[in-house]
């Protein structure tokens, strides 16, 4: 895949350790709902991050990066973009992009994975589709759920589209879900055979997704992520 220069046309905070990244490509750049691009850092150093902007939308590549000094993966790629105001990219990568299909679709993101999911969900009600999209974004907190009120806000527009948010730390006032993501999707779903499902988080959570969702009943070729590539 060729290599193509942006232009980093805006850097905003989402919180105080994720920051919504715009690149505006200086050539088209051909890629599916759900993919990732490499960011190139050096000859044999580049960094995928999942594109969280839709397939339709080519003028543009929109990016979540969770970075902080502590992760300095992605800080250095933050602070190179700060610095040059360019950075050159390849994509799209990965085999875990949205599909056709009349089964509802399960979206589960952990964190910054929403950003996988947030492509496919602006893909699918971008074409109108006639089944079902839920989206199921698991945080520690409830501040870790950045865009949890635009999905609130887009959920009551489209009437395909269910969100549920899910908080493994919550207090007292917290009335929706809590605990580990995929086991708030297993509460909802006791029966996953007519189901697609499109996850991105930690690998051992989608390990662990893959797994107990056998016992409901999914088809293990219905179920993606890029993870499954590694585990």
């Amino acid at each position: 895949m060729s290599e193509i220069e942006c232009q980093v046309s805006a850097i905003t905070p989402l919180t105080d350790s994720v920051f919504k990244v715009v690149l505006r490509p200086q050539a088209h750049l051909e890629f599916k709902a759900g993919q990732y691009i490499l960011v190139h850092m050096g000859k044999d150093d580049k960094r995928p991050f999942s594109i969280a902007s839709p397939a339709y939308d080519h003028e543009q590549i929109e990016l979540h990066i969770g970075a902080d000094k502590a992760n300095t993966y992605a800080f250095e790629v933050l602070e190179k973009m700060r610095r040059d105001g360019v950075i050159k990219i390849s994509g799209g990568h990965g085999d875990a992009f949205l599909r056709y299909t009349d089964k509802d679709i399960i979206l589960i993101a952990g964190g910054t994975g929403f950003s996988y999911t947030h492509s496919i969900l602006q893909q699918f009600l971008h074409e109108e589709h006639d089944n079902q999209i839920h989206l199921y974004w698991g945080g520690k907190t409830h501040s870790d759920l950045y865009m949890s009120d635009k999905m609130k806000q887009l959920a009551t527009l489209h009437r395909h589209f269910t969100y549920v948010p899910v908080i493994e730390d919550a207090d007292s006032s917290w009335t929706g879900h809590t605990g580990y993501v995929h086991h708030a999707v297993m509460k909802d779903f006791t029966d996953m055979r007519n189901c697609h499902v499109y996850i991105a988080g930690r690998f051992e959570m989608a390990k662990a997704a893959r797994d107990d969702f056998r016992q409901h009943q999914l088809n293990p070729r219905d179920i993606f992520g890029d993870a499954f590539a590694f585990i």
